[in-house]
């Protein structure tokens, strides 16, 4: 029986699971890349893996998708690491650059500003603009720099009073139960290591990264994150 393939994606925010991956014994069963968001999207689409932590807004190109175990990539409000930046207030903006790194933040921003900010700037995809969004470990460094910054996590729970899910476990097929339950002991165990897995990351000043592990992340996939992505779904078709 052929390995399944698993594509991860390599940002901060997904080391606690890579750690119980790489210390559960799970990662010497499957074939296992690490890639950025869109990239691990990209994969499952293309059945280039079986399984991938991918964007939730992938899911909308993944025809017989299939979300797998209890955790996600989340927050309840803040996340920290998932930003619009700009130099004036996002009422003056009139052009917003997206991040080539994303799928789901970048539909997430163009989400809130038509609904929640109610505003109709242009989207670009590169060259100068008033705004840009940008996620992951990049923004570690500059979260302060800018006289604005707008975290997604926090402008939808106050849009929605809901919490978000920026990536799930997902699959393009069926797997087997025995394998879902194997993988999800693994997460478990990662994020019951958090502690050594903050040992192993670099530092970057003036950002917190225990806060942002224990706090400003939420790894639990609940039921109300469930719904965030029903809805957060249904307002990327309505764009």
């Amino acid at each position: 029986m052929s390995r399944l393939r698993i594509s991860a994606v390599s940002y901060t925010n997904s080391k606690p699971f890579a750690y119980g991956i790489e210390h559960s014994g799970l990662e010497n069963k499957i074939d296992l890349t690490y890639d950025i968001p869109s990239d691990c999207a990209q994969k499952l689409i293309d059945n280039k893996a079986d399984i991938g932590l991918v964007p939730v807004a992938a899911l909308l190109n993944v025809p017989d998708y299939h979300i797998l175990g209890d955790y996600c990539i989340g927050s309840v409000g803040a996340v920290n690491s998932v930003f619009i930046f700009s130099e004036k207030p996002i009422h003056e903006v009139s052009t917003i650059r997206l991040d080539p790194q994303s799928r789901t933040s970048n539909n997430l921003a163009r989400v809130l500003v038509k609904n929640y900010w109610k505003l109709s700037p242009k989207f670009v995809t590169e060259g100068e603009a008033d705004a840009f969004v940008e996620i992951g470990d990049r923004t570690f460094p500059h979260i302060n720099s800018f006289p604005f910054s707008y975290d997604l996590g926090e402008h939808w729970l106050k849009f929605t009073g809901l919490p978000f899910a920026f990536a799930v476990w997902a699959s393009n097929k069926p797997i087997a139960e025995e394998f879902v339950k194997e993988l999800n002991s693994a997460l478990k165990l990662g994020l019951e290591n958090r502690d050594k897995v903050l040992e192993q990351l670099p530092h970057y000043e003036g950002f917190d990264l225990h806060d942002y592990l224990y706090n400003k992340l939420d790894f639990d996939l609940t039921p109300e994150k469930r719904s965030a992505i029903s809805k957060y779904l249904q307002l990327v078709r309505d764009l």
